[in-house]
């Protein structure tokens, strides 16, 4: 650059400009001002009601722990309701109306699918969604689909995986369309997003567990009630992303739409879902995987399919079986994700010119049939329906066999770094005991005027308010001191799964071939039901809140990590390019742009961290985290309604506290977007 590229002028008409950029540079100085001055204001009534009321709550309760008298017996009344639900489930009418016709739907519906899996018999199944992928999504999915459904073959799983294909398709498609409904609601109206919220945190902290029981008690053991915790559980992610995608679209399209004379519905179908279609395609692939993270818990109730493979393997200990169960579930969630994804990314193109005619319109379609039918009749006449059983490979013996040597080389004695055994101790050591003393140290109104400080000085008074009243109704339900234990285990694991998964989603938004060589390990971490790696995980870290809480950060991540590379990938490419034009490095261009821009979707990876942490909390009682996981498996354990409803909803206000702590608002978010 020359020496007069860089000399300041000393043109008078550059003076204006100038003037106006020191005018700029001090505006973000008085925002900040007006931002921290309104923080002193609250932090200031906030020392007032804590110089009030603590010496009054210390005078009455000096032990600090939450007091008997304050705290409800709840067991009495959902004892009763569950003897009701008993004695009337055969002959009440809205069991019989209403319940009875939501559990026919269900059933005829997977029993259609399944149906007509088994009649297109193993070479039908594989040709035909060979072909349809081949169709919609292109030539690499279609050899993804075909090697997928060998390879579940080939593990001598072909028939459970059809018992849980036909189950997905049914709760996926279900999941897809009540939460899109949901999230349409909530992306076009303030309104029924704010009531919408609180809703979904509860649909998707309450453990599983926790509403196995009485879904049970209501649709009895089988499949009706698989596919509704499914869909309880699958929904919310659909849901929050279609409302992020509308809500979130650009303004200016939307005003250029408006101008033309568009109407409602038009602006809708024209500009608003185009412009969110990358949320909802994201949507749709955290649908399914969640909804095949399910297929274990499900078949404790009846689900039946891969997931009672699974469950079998794992209470004989049998890592290898339970590997063999489990791949076929990632492999399902593989082939729909890609599918639906890259039809997804079709929508609105135009079709390719140029090539057989045969291969494009209709008539490939009537191909695809055709195929698939002469395919079927051949395996028909070959006399094979299912999977040959001579065309199988076991893979339970050596991977038993890698389990072992891992155990034996990993566990203790490792040079420099020591074994996992070690890790374990120093995290519970240095981590969970002295979070967890602290917290079950402070009195309960310390807590409750802590979760109130933080709640109003990143939202308003309705924000601390709720997250208050949330704490506050753990301890009227009386399980304050396990909450406490949960809270720390939460705590640390939802720390260390949100540095982690924002460091990596922002190197792969950064590099696609990463997100690349990133994405089937993901789904295989996020669709790999808990059971299946929980047991290298205890044989690794031992039985404790170690392994729990390793467990929950391998399920958490790999959500936190795509929100987050989605957001960033979706910032304006315009800003980008005006702040290199300026000479922004990548890092300030990341700090001052992308992040900041990013923000909804940075602030959606946190709830997603906080309430998946939260839904394996019930898998970590298993392994001995205790707490408020071991009081929900009790209570299903015991078919005990009180204990383990109680403990779910003491994680649910866990969940809504700690959403309300981490997701900023202000009173002009409350008015409509």
């Amino acid at each position: 650059m020359s020496a007069t590229a860089t000399r300041p002028s000393t043109d008078p008409a550059t003076e204006p400009a100038a003037t106006g950029s020191a005018a700029d540079e001090t505006r973000p100085s008085l925002l900040s001002a007006v931002v921290h001055s309104h923080a002193a204001r609250k932090l200031a009534v906030l020392v007032v009601i804590a110089v009030v009321l603590v010496p009054i709550a210390h005078a009455k309760w000096a032990s600090g722990s939450w007091p008997d008298a304050l705290t409800v017996d709840v067991s009495g009344p959902l004892g009763r309701a569950s003897d009701w639900i008993l004695d009337n489930r055969d002959s009440h009418w809205i069991f019989l109306y209403f319940f009875g016709h939501i559990s026919n739907v269900i059933i005829i519906g997977v029993r259609a699918v399944y149906v007509a899996l088994l009649a297109l018999g193993w070479a039908g199944v594989t040709a035909g969604l060979t072909l349809v992928a081949w169709r919609v999504a292109g030539v690499r999915i279609a050899v993804t689909t075909l090697v997928s459904f060998a390879v579940c073959g080939l593990l001598g799983m072909w028939v459970p995986t059809m018992q849980t294909l036909a189950l997905m398709v049914i709760a996926v498609t279900a999941s897809v369309v009540i939460g899109g409904l949901l999230g349409l609601a909530g992306g076009l109206s303030e309104w029924a997003f704010r009531v919408q919220r609180p809703v979904l945190d509860t649909m998707q902290v309450l453990p599983a567990f926790a509403y196995l029981l009485p879904v049970v008690m209501i649709f009895g053991n089988g499949v009706p009630g698989a596919v509704l915790a499914t869909v309880i559980y699958a929904a919310p992610p659909m849901a929050r992303l279609t409302a992020l995608g509308l809500r979130g679209a650009d303004a200016g399209v939307l005003e250029a739409v408006t101008s033309l004379g568009a109407t409602w519905r038009q602006r809708l179908l024209s500009a608003r879902l185009p412009l969110a279609r990358k949320e909802l395609l994201l949507g749709v692939n955290q649908t399914i995987m969640m909804a095949l993270s399910m297929a274990v818990i499900a078949s404790v109730i009846g689900g039946g399919g891969l997931g009672d493979r699974v469950y079998q393997a794992l209470s004989s200990v049998d890592v290898g079986k339970a590997l063999a169960a489990g791949l076929p579930i990632v492999l399902l969630a593989i082939v729909m994700d890609r599918t639906i994804g890259a039809a997804g990314e079709r929508i609105g193109e135009p079709p390719a010119e140029g090539g057989p005619r045969l291969l494009r319109g209709w008539p490939a379609w009537a191909g695809v049939g055709v195929i698939t039918v002469v395919v079927t009749l051949v395996g028909r006449l070959a006399g094979s329906q299912t999977w040959p059983t001579g065309w199988t490979v076991a893979i339970e013996e050596p991977v038993n066999q890698f389990k072992e040597w891992m155990v034996d080389h990993l566990y203790t004695g490792v040079p420099v770094v020591g074994g996992t055994a070690e890790w374990a101790a120093d995290y519970v050591k240095w981590i969970l005991d002295p979070l967890r003393e602290g917290l079950q140290g402070i009195p309960w109104y310390g807590i409750l005027l802590i979760v109130a400080a933080l709640a109003w000085l990143i939202g308003t008074w309705g924000t601390a308010l709720t997250a208050t009243a949330a704490m506050a109704a753990i301890g009227v339900l009386g399980v304050w001191a396990p909450s406490m234990d949960t809270l720390s285990q939460v705590l640390a694991a939802v720390f260390v799964t949100l540095v982690l998964g924002f460091a990596i989603g922002i190197w792969a938004a950064r590099s696609t071939r990463l997100e690349r060589m990133m994405r089937p390990v993901l789904d295989m971490f996020q669709t790999m039901p808990q059971f299946v790696y929980l047991i290298p995980v205890v044989a690794l870290f031992g039985v404790g809140r170690a392994p729990a809480a390793a467990a929950a950060i391998v399920y958490a991540l790999p959500a936190v990590i795509r929100i987050t590379t989605q957001g960033l990938r979706n910032v304006d490419p315009a800003a980008l390019e005006s702040a290199r034009s300026l000479g922004a490095t990548q890092g300030q261009q990341l700090r001052q742009v992308q992040l900041p821009l990013a923000r909804p979707a940075l602030l959606l990876a946190v709830n997603q961290g906080v309430v998946l942490v939260l839904a394996v909390v019930v898998i970590g009682g298993l392994v001995g985290s205790g707490a408020l996981g071991y009081d929900v498996l009790f209570g299903l354990a015991q078919g005990d309604l009180a204990t383990g409803l109680v403990a779910g909803a003491a994680i649910v206000c866990l969940g809504l506290m700690l959403d309300r702590v981490t997701q900023p608002t202000s009173r002009r978010d409350k008015k409509g977007a």
